[in-house]
């Protein structure tokens, strides 16, 4: 298994062609993050700058009103949040006016102190100076606010008890073999996890908390008057101290400040001396503008050259005051930040090397660092429903909801001039468990042999209770980088139950966790069809993969643009899947005759597939596989999330089907990225060829080479459009270039024939004009096929096979 499919979910662009969606002959490529996680997971590759493929979702971004939001959280913090209470807003933003003007108190806090914060907010000053005055307003806040009582919502959550804590401190995660390094601003933290590492500074035992740990505390923790005393005690100790080694699995919420230049020498409007119930007044700008990210060209690195793509491949989103010309970016000479780049721990040195990387993007547009910080939030907990993240400019605020779907903003709201609606939202999430904050609470975080792993258990109508323990801390996990998509992860796992029906494996068993697109197929339902397939055919029989037991969610990512009033909201709309399969073995372990063999293997299957109406659409080296038979290695085709059946005439997605460096180069022009292309055998079986052509030139022996020595992981930093000309240009000089050393001479003579032959192919169908035919035969097929196997060097490679077969 491999994330090597992870897509995202692309609206057909609105300045494109109108193509309904039964003339839509390839779905459209997306301009996603999905190539990050394919550069580790799949392509191992050193990734210099992620930026780009975070900025490319966030052009996508969907809007909605700042009431809708604060309603649709408000709701979901409720004692009835699947009952729709419209007067929830309004009765809110009466109830929490005592504490906006300085009447409320506790025995440890008095309301009128966030006047006090907010009137030190305002003064003018450097980014830095708005930390202090903004979280002690906001903690003050939450706890004036966590005595106020509402008819039809929740209690406040005391197992979480949310607090705003000072970060500006490089976090670290791994992914896969890589680290990331990001530094956000302030987070909002669960008190235990805010308090952890100044408890660490004094010698106290931190530990990791299991869910048990957890229950036990809140059972000693009967006294809340204890808590809010330690509560209060980190307010004003250690929430506008720089904590040390926060894990990103206990974030909530990141906010990022931005100060606008203007605002550096001239102070911000003071509070207001008395509060009132009012409309929502816009602010200028309205929404945070995302227009001026399309007009960049990120600047290329020694490794790397992000390209954008046509302006016609995203829908436009309204800018609302700041122009091309005013992206609002970090840059304070005293501040440092976010680092953006993902690099070898093996490398990595600490200390000052660390403070370096955490300035390489402090230029960045501040919605692309906070995409960045949540990437890091999605991939440090497991079926992550949803987040949030908060941009602070000068007063105003924006709320950031994240999900696979895609991004949506809300209208901004000024926090000073409109306090009663900055408390509403501090009010809506204090009632927050994990649950609501996105966490998924199916999956249970268990310590086992002193790692961390996740628990799932469900009733199975025919198995009784399924139980699986996901190593999610183990070695082999495969984790996704990005905001929106497929997000697959692939996580070893044991189960008792499907041990007890199955057997026992040799190479164990995995889980594929991932958030396939509503309106598709599902993977289960096509892998059934292939199961009928294969026991027609022997080239299929052995040759897939087996699907021991499967659960779909029912939390589709729709239902919350419904209620935010987001144009089209299931438009792309995504639900949870868990598959368990038996573990394969990957195809980049082989080399020369062995992987020839089990290509050949996957390219036959997937050919009386294609023939029998189920197209796979997205061959990548990930999803080629293999494992032991009777002393014969038996090739694999892999991940069916994307394919489609010829007879389903309904909807087939809007998320791009193909790994980008692998595509066949008519996906790759801005036609077959429009959706123009219709997908054909001739794509896929080209597909398999530039997967050939990747392993062999980047793998030795199953091993990868150096960075420097495979520049072809260049492709995966490129847009779709800018990878087809490359690889166009490569596959046209391939017959010039001398071999490598590591690569056996018969082997070299099949890649040059081969791309010889896709070469010819291209040439003459631009000859004839018909790059973008959509028709073809079984015999078309049989004739592509065969002029590859006719080369001499794919005829040798057969020879070779044969005779060691003997």
């Amino acid at each position: 298994m491999s994330p090597a499919g992870e897509t995202e979910s692309t609206p057909p662009r609105t300045n494109a062609p109108a193509y309904g969606a039964s003339k839509i002959e390839s779905t459209p490529n997306s301009r996603g993050a999905s190539v990050v996680s394919e550069n580790i997971g799949v392509l191992s590759v050193k990734v210099k700058n992620v930026s780009p493929w975070i900025q490319r979702d966030i052009e996508q971004v969907k809007e909605c009103k700042a009431d809708a939001m604060l309603q649709a959280l408000l709701q979901r913090a409720s004692s009835a949040p699947e009952t729709e209470q419209p007067e929830l807003l309004q009765k809110c933003l009466k109830v929490v006016l005592p504490v906006c003007n300085g009447q409320a108190s506790t025995a440890l806090v008095k309301s009128s102190d966030i006047e006090t914060a907010l009137n030190e907010y305002v003064c003018p000053g450097v980014e830095n100076n708005f930390y202090g005055p903004f979280i002690r307003a906001t903690n003050v806040a939450l706890a004036c606010l966590e005595e106020i009582k509402i008819d039809g919502m929740r209690a406040p959550v005391p197992t979480v008890d949310m607090i705003c804590q000072q970060n500006d401190m490089p976090m670290h995660q791994m992914h896969q073999t890589k680290k990331s390094i990001r530094k956000p601003d302030l987070m909002i933290l669960p008190l235990n996890s805010a308090c952890a590492p100044f408890q660490d500074e004094t010698g106290n035992k931190k530990g990791i908390q299991t869910n048990k740990q957890k229950g036990a505390q809140k059972n000693n923790e009967k006294d809340d008057e204890q808590r809010k005393k330690k509560r209060k005690a980190h307010m004003d100790m250690n929430a506008t101290a720089k904590p040390k080694k926060l894990p990103w699995k206990d974030v909530l919420a990141c906010i990022e400040f931005k100060r606008k230049i203007a605002g550096r020498t001239k102070g911000i409007k003071s509070p207001s001396s008395t509060y009132a119930v009012t409309d929502h007044v816009p602010t200028k700008p309205e929404y945070l503008p995302v227009d001026h990210l399309k007009a960049e060209v990120p600047a290329p690195g020694p490794s790397h050259t992000p390209a954008t793509q046509p302006a016609s491949d995203t829908a436009p989103v309204r800018s609302s005051g700041l122009t091309a010309a005013q992206p609002l970016r970090g840059g304070s000479s005293s501040k440092r930040k976010a680092t953006d780049t993902l690099e070898s721990a093996a490398k990595k040195s600490k200390g000052d090397h660390d403070d370096k990387d955490a300035d390489a993007d402090a230029d960045l547009d501040v919605t692309v660092q906070t995409g960045l910080y949540a990437a890091e939030m999605f991939a440090a907990n497991l079926g992550v429903n949803y987040l949030l993240n908060i941009i602070v400019v000068n007063d105003v605020m924006w709320i950031w909801y994240y999900d696979r779907q895609g991004i949506v903003q809300c209208s901004g709201i000024n926090f000073i001039q409109d306090l009663p609606r900055f408390m509403v939202l501090l009010y809506a999430l204090q009632h927050f468990d994990l649950h609501d904050w996105g966490r998924n609470r199916d999956f249970l975080l268990i310590e086992v042999e002193g790692k961390l792993c996740h628990e799932f258990k469900i009733d199975d109508e025919n198995l009784g209770e399924v139980d699986l323990l996901l190593h999610t801390s183990h070695d082999e996990r495969v984790t996704h980088y990005g905001l929106q998509g497929q997000a697959t992860n692939v996580v070893p796992v044991t189960s008792e139950a499907l041990t007890k029906k199955y057997g026992k494996f040799e190479d164990g068993m995995v889980a594929k966790i991932f958030w396939g697109e509503a309106s598709r197929t599902s993977e289960p339902e096509i892998l059934k069809r292939v199961e009928e397939i294969a026991k027609r055919h022997a080239t299929v029989q052995d040759h897939v993969p087996q699907l021991l037991w499967h659960h779909t969610f029912t939390n589709p990512t729709a239902a919350i643009r419904e209620a935010l009033g987001v144009p089209e909201p299931t438009t792309g709309s995504r639900v949870l899947y868990i598959l368990v399969f038996r573990k394969l073995l990957p195809i980049t372990q082989l080399h020369c005759k062995e992987l020839f063999d089990v290509w050949h293997q996957c390219i036959s299957c997937h050919l009386t597939l294609w023939k029998e109406g189920v197209h796979h659409r997205d061959v990548s080296p990930g999803n080629l596989m293999w494992y032991w038979k009777d002393d014969k290695r038996i090739g694999v085709l892999n991940d069916y999330d994307l394919s489609s059946l010829a007879d389903d005439s309904g909807p087939r997605g809007n998320e791009r089907t193909g790994t980008v460096p692998f595509m066949a180069l008519n996906l790759l022009t801005e036609e077959g990225q429009r959706g123009e292309v219709k997908h054909l055998y001739r794509h896929d079986l080209e597909l398999f060829i530039w997967c050939f052509t990747w392993i062999s030139l980047r793998y030795e022996n199953g091993v990868p080479l150096s960075w420097k020595l495979h520049p072809l992981d260049e492709w995966a930093t490129f847009g779709a459009v800018a990878c087809g000309e490359k690889k166009y240009v490569f596959q046209g000089r391939m017959k010039k270039l001398p071999a490598p050393s590591h690569i056996d001479s018969s082997l070299w003579v099949f890649l040059v024939d081969c791309l010889g032959m896709l070469n010819r192919h291209h040439f003459n169908r631009w000859a004839a004009d018909t790059l973008t035919n959509c028709e073809e035969s079984d015999s078309d097929i049989d004739a592509f096929l065969q002029s590859f196997e006719n080369t001499k060097g794919w005829a040798a490679l057969t020879k070779l096979l044969s005779k060691s077969s003997q």
